[in-house]
């Protein structure tokens, strides 16, 4: 949900997109994204719902629900992996691109933790040339697969947020295949 009203000491209201907005006890800014867990209903007034705000993995971890992915910024593309969240980092990385292999003619290895790169209009050999702590520029060297997720596609460029439905779509059977579940 997205917290939608703010109030002192009373907690904050959440847009969770169903027909009532959520109550949670804690005092949030406007505009925050967070999960949100729903109180029994019983517990939910004429006016709004209950709940209480969670840790974005815990449908994950509790219920082994997928909860969508994640994105955060990083400075360069070499900061992507040096500050990589997980301990050991990422056991499979995947850039995408029109010049790729394609994906049916692949086979991943098993793995923890993937990260999938999207370009931008003009691919990622930008993105990788403007990072002056590489030595390296061919973006075919710097992933474990490179793949083309949309051949054929019919148009120069696919807007990002195009890209990253088809993509996740079309990898999505060889990543639930071959990830490894903690």
């Amino acid at each position: 949900g997205i917290n939608a009203e703010y109030g002192k000491g009373k907690g904050s209201y959440v847009d969770c997109g169903i027909d009532k907005e959520v109550r949670i006890d804690k005092e949030l800014e406007p505009g925050t994204r967070l999960t949100v867990r729903m109180s029994p209903d019983e517990e939910s007034t004429g006016k709004h719902y209950k709940g209480v705000a969670v840790s974005p993995d815990t449908p994950r971890t509790e219920l082994g629900t997928y909860w969508g992915y994640r994105v955060r910024l990083a400075e360069s593309f070499s900061t992507v992996f040096t500050e990589c969240s997980y301990k050991d980092g990422y056991d499979l990385t995947i850039g995408t691109s029109d010049k790729g292999d394609l994906v049916e003619k692949t086979t991943f290895r098993h793995f923890r933790h993937v990260i999938i790169f999207l370009g931008g209009l003009q691919g990622l050999e930008p993105v990788i040339e403007a990072d002056e702590s590489l030595q390296e520029a061919d973006p075919r060297t710097m992933f474990d697969y490179y793949l083309n997720t949309c051949p054929n596609q019919g148009s120069r460029t696919i807007r990002t947020e195009e890209a990253l439905l088809i993509t996740l779509a079309s990898l999505r059977q060889k990543i639930e295949e071959n990830g490894l579940r903690d």
